[in-house]
């Protein structure tokens, strides 16, 4: 199938991008690496009268690095992530996460900005920087406002994000030397998205204690908390003082009846434990 027929502007500044959003007579989508959009309009499930295209807007490809953060631009690619080409903060964490998204072709044009306003639950960015802590930077006509990943998904396909509003940047807490993570995804053949997520980051000198269940049928499930989940291996503990049982509950918890569902959950997040790095 072919798209509807619409317009198509390339501004050259979030304000010039904020102008065009704010045009209430047309329907507007915004455009980054179209690895999600294309599809769609080609299979018309959207049809907007304008089409934004972001990769001409230099601030969406800034890199900054502070004390404790590093800031990324909405448009910078997976293959920037993958290979290096932006600082890793992480301890290697982001950079191998960005290795297994989809094909070399997707990872070359998707953007970290265009996969979390996305927000599907089987996207891979949308755990690991929910693992991480990290944080988006949306501004709008209003000005600007940051919210946690957590605050930020609201539901499957669904964010805290206005008509008005761009995305324009992800902050990334610095993890310390002393800082453990681990990702596992569960996939039928390479390159499709996740059947199953799991993802945990502890940083004793950050505070930071997380855990991560992904590819739910909802927003993944983001425990900011997660001691009693992960037990002795929170303070380094070996993997298999995880108790699979206490997972399985929290699932169950959470909404997730089925329990093969749940086992295939609990082994994702199992191996994410045993990869603890």
């Amino acid at each position: 199938m072919k798209p509807v027929n619409f317009d198509y502007a390339r501004p050259a500044d979030v304000g010039a991008v904020l102008a065009l959003l704010d045009d209430q007579s047309r329907a507007v989508k915004l455009m980054a690496g179209s690895q999600s959009l294309g599809p769609m309009l080609n299979m018309r499930l959207v049809q907007p009268d304008l089409i934004v295209d972001l990769t001409g807007v230099a601030e969406l490809r800034r890199v900054e690095e502070t004390a404790g953060d590093l800031v990324l631009g909405a448009c910078i690619t997976h293959a920037d992530i993958e290979d290096r080409r932006v600082p890793d903060v992480t301890r290697g964490a982001l950079p191998t996460v960005a290795s297994g998204i989809a094909y070399r072709a997707v990872r070359n044009r998707g953007t970290i900005g265009g996969s979390l306003t996305h927000a599907d639950p089987s996207a891979d960015w949308v755990s690991m920087m929910a693992a991480v802590g990290a944080r988006v930077r949306l501004r709008g006509p209003s000005g600007e406002r940051t919210l946690p990943i957590e605050q930020f998904i609201v539901g499957a396909l669904e964010v805290d994000l206005a008509a008005n509003e761009v995305l324009v940047s992800v902050v990334i807490p610095k993890l310390s030397s002393r800082a453990r993570w681990g990702y596992y995804k569960l996939c039928r053949k390479p390159g499709e998205f996740a059947h199953a997520i799991g993802a945990f980051v502890t940083d004793p000198e950050r505070g930071l204690c997380r855990v991560v269940i992904g590819a739910t049928e909802t927003r993944p499930y983001i425990v900011t908390d997660a001691r009693h989940l992960l037990g002795d291996v929170a303070a380094g503990g070996p993997a298999h003082k995880v108790d699979p049982a206490t997972v399985d509950a929290f699932m169950a918890e959470q909404g997730m009846h089925d329990p093969v569902d749940r086992q295939i959950h609990v082994t994702a997040f199992r191996r994410a434990i045993e990869q603890a790095r």
